[in-house]
């Protein structure tokens, strides 16, 4: 009798120890799910408050071009030639802005729709770059041919007759040291041309001088041979590859962390 109390009471204390070396996870899991929360909340402010500065540039370059041109030209002449910066930088505003909401509504309030949201634009923004990373590395001339039959049409009707378009040509030009999307036919048959009977100066670039042959005339450019702006930022590119690679693995690594945590919030919400 006693040895089978003894046993009950060493039984019954191991039973009482069993909640005891519990009573903590729920604690630290409360813990980690806050803090979790809060750097998605910080995270996705961030995000929101890039969105809206990026509307506020959108909408200036849209309604007033050249003096945004005229402040920060010398340093967006890298690829401005291929899109409308404009209508780029508000659909790009306006992206992060609503992600930028969703997150933060969606971990704030503890809303599984608007995380839900938040991980599919995410997951699609992160498909199409990945997409767009493949085609530009494995599908270069492809790319270079579409981009060809959009920019260089555009050239030769606008160049030397729409102010704004000109002025960013120009800046590209003078910042990448290149001459039109492929090289100096591009502007045959432009208004510029038309008017002046000259190319633009930047076509008859000497590089062993470092200075620009005047005037531009079809020999003069056809001997200089400068490159195409499309060409020499693919050089440009590659010249950096570890830099734009470490920048794009940063950015889906980003992505991905992103994902991760509101896919963590979604599943641990009741």
């Amino acid at each position: 009798m006693l040895e089978s109390g003894m046993s009950a009471q060493v039984g019954g204390g191991g039973r009482e120890q069993g909640p005891n070396t519990h009573i903590c996870l729920p604690g630290a899991t409360m813990q980690c799910f806050s803090f979790i929360k809060t750097i998605m909340i910080l995270f996705n402010m961030l995000i929101f408050l890039c969105g809206v500065a990026l509307l506020a540039v959108g909408i200036w370059v849209s309604v007033d071009g050249p003096s945004f041109m005229k402040i920060f030209g010398p340093l967006s002449s890298s690829a401005m030639q291929f899109v409308n910066v404009g209508y780029f930088l508000i659909a790009a505003g306006a992206v992060l802005f609503a992600l930028g909401f969703l997150g933060c509504y969606g971990a704030q309030t503890e809303n599984k729709c608007a995380l839900m949201m938040f991980f599919f634009i995410l997951l699609v923004i992160f498909i199409a770059e990945v997409a767009a990373a493949v085609v530009a590395l494995v599908y270069t001339t492809m790319a270079e041919n579409f981009l060809t039959l959009m920019v260089v049409p555009t050239i030769k009707k606008e160049y030397g007759s729409q102010k704004d378009f000109t002025q960013v040509w120009n800046s590209t030009m003078e910042g990448l040291k290149c001459c039109g999307f492929n090289n100096y036919t591009d502007f045959e048959d432009s208004p510029y041309v038309k008017e002046n009977n000259v190319f633009p100066q930047y076509c008859c670039f000497d590089l062993d001088n470092g200075t620009f042959v005047e005037p531009c005339t079809r020999v003069e450019a056809q001997y200089q041979k400068v490159e195409g702006c499309f060409n020499q930022l693919l050089y440009d590119i590659q010249t950096n590859a570890v830099t734009v690679g470490g920048v794009a693995a940063g950015i889906g690594g980003l992505e991905l962390a992103a994902m991760i945590v509101s896919m963590y919030l979604y599943c641990n919400l009741k």
